[in-house]
């Protein structure tokens, strides 16, 4: 009972770990790209071009689109979403696998009963 106990504390600690570290990458994310698209604003209206046209620019927008298609894969990976693999799918290819099994099994030793 004491080993459960230290095995759930652990698994325990370790989400909160995963956790905690998801939320510093949220934090450094919103920081980072504010400041890049506030020097990036700010750098191209000095240049000339409208606010609009400095904002709504690939290279304005390109850090946190990328970025954040790597902080969604990590959100998907800390609270567990899955919609390819869940475990509905699981399940289904552990019924499909023990259905091979034990057709092939019934094979084998229907073949070894005939000789």
């Amino acid at each position: 009972m004491q080993s459960n106990r230290i095995d759930k504390k652990q698994r325990a600690k370790k989400r909160v770990e995963e956790l905690k570290g998801f939320y510093i990458h949220s934090i450094v994310y919103v920081l980072v790209n504010l400041f890049i698209l506030i020097s990036t604003v700010i750098a191209r209206t000095r240049g000339g071009e409208g606010l609009s046209d400095a904002l709504f620019n690939f290279g304005t927008l390109a850090t946190p689109f990328f970025w954040g298609i790597g902080l969604t894969f990590h959100a998907a990976k800390v609270f567990s979403f899955n919609p390819f693999f869940n475990k509905e799918w699981e399940e289904r290819q552990i019924e499909k696998y023990m259905e091979e099994d034990k057709k092939n099994a019934h094979k084998y030793s229907t073949r070894t009963k005939d000789n």
